[in-house]
């Protein structure tokens, strides 16, 4: 088997900026990861899922609540709990990515972790807002299983760690599909220059026409194109976490720049596409992201864009060769060819 490496592992550099000690979303302090991921053949079709928490802080939930937004790309998606983050401009559980079929699991699975924290949850204490993103895996998993239970979500949320975070085809992503090649999650961060602060970035990618693939400004997908040609619909859900002290509207600003990341892959949001970034921060004070004439906001834009385009880039990289239902293989990019297009920039 192929051995997997990042990019940047392999002396390709994305962006300018200086990623954090992990170049993952857990740079962002108190912020950990979680995947469980299902790939087991019980019979019929096989598995081919799983599920992946983003824990934003070690402190009770949903007692202690993270100023939060969400930015809506393309609305194609069958999320859970945003309607309240947006109202509200805050987070107060675990963020869960998961398949189509799997939100309402994943949700209960949130809601049942929330409960063994705190008794009172639902029951003299308000109902709390468990946010669920989801990516069609069905390509490679047989949804109609509804392998994922609330039980794999409660594992993910529990088994969440800070530091390194495995990637590709793991947890959430272990059936996605993007830019025609195997896909899944990926994580990547930036230091914000001049600031000390840090902006990171965990997707799980799932869109995409292999033709459009664009790297580091190379047409690769022009050059590369797997043998199974898929369209381009899908989605992607993009998390950023940050310890810059801003309110929910300069979180919700932040969030926008995702799309500038995603938009250097080769991405058009096409009509099928949910694309959907949550954003939230750690730091326990807050105000306007403007205050210094916007100096601040610009630095931190420019370090979600670069953090969101290497996140993607880490999940193409890492992902290995997938095979699921229906005897389908998506294969993994292949590195020693994205490098030699890479090196005729």
């Amino acid at each position: 088997m192929e051995v997997r490496k990042r990019l940047r592992e392999l002396g390709v550099p994305v962006g300018v900026l200086q990623p954090g000690p992990w170049n993952a979303i857990t740079d962002v302090e108190g912020v950990r990861v979680g995947h469980v991921t299902l790939e087991q053949d019980g019979g019929g079709e096989p598995v081919c899922t799983g599920v992946t928490a983003v824990v934003p802080h070690g402190g009770p939930m949903p007692a202690t609540k993270l100023r939060a937004a969400s930015h809506v790309i393309n609305g194609f998606g069958k999320t859970a709990g945003l309607v309240q983050v947006d109202e509200l401009g805050e987070i107060e559980a675990p963020i869960l990515l998961t398949n189509t079929f799997a939100v309402g699991a994943a949700l209960e699975g949130g809601i049942r972790y929330l409960m063994r924290r705190e008794a009172a949850v639902g029951d003299g204490l308000p109902t709390p807002n468990v946010v669920v993103g989801e990516c069609n895996d069905g390509y490679l998993n047989d949804l109609r299983r509804l392998a994922v239970r609330p039980e794999h979500a409660l594992a993910a949320i529990e088994g969440a760690v800070s530091g390194p975070v495995p990637e590709g085809a793991v947890g959430g992503g272990r059936g996605m599909v993007c830019c025609g090649w195997k896909g899944g999650i990926g994580t990547a961060s930036r230091l914000v220059p001049e600031s000390g602060y840090t902006v990171g970035v965990l997707v799980q990618a799932n869109f995409g026409s292999a033709e459009d693939l664009t790297i580091l400004g190379a047409p690769v997908g022009r050059h590369l194109r797997p043998a199974d040609f898929r369209p381009p619909d899908g989605s992607i859900i993009m998390v950023v976490a940050t310890d810059l002290p801003w309110d929910a509207r300069s979180l919700e600003r932040l969030a926008r720049r995702t799309a500038f990341g995603l938009a250097r892959l080769g991405s058009v949001a096409s009509h099928g596409s949910g694309d959907i970034a949550i954003a939230f921060s750690t730091a326990a004070e807050a105000k306007p992201a403007h205050l210094d004439g916007g100096h601040l906001a610009s630095a931190a834009f420019h370090a979600v864009a670069e953090a969101t385009e290497e996140a993607i880039l880490n999940a193409l990289a890492m992902a290995e060769t997938t095979r699921g239902r229906l005897g389908r293989v998506v294969p993994a990019l292949p590195l020693e060819e994205t490098l030699r297009l890479l090196e005729q920039r």
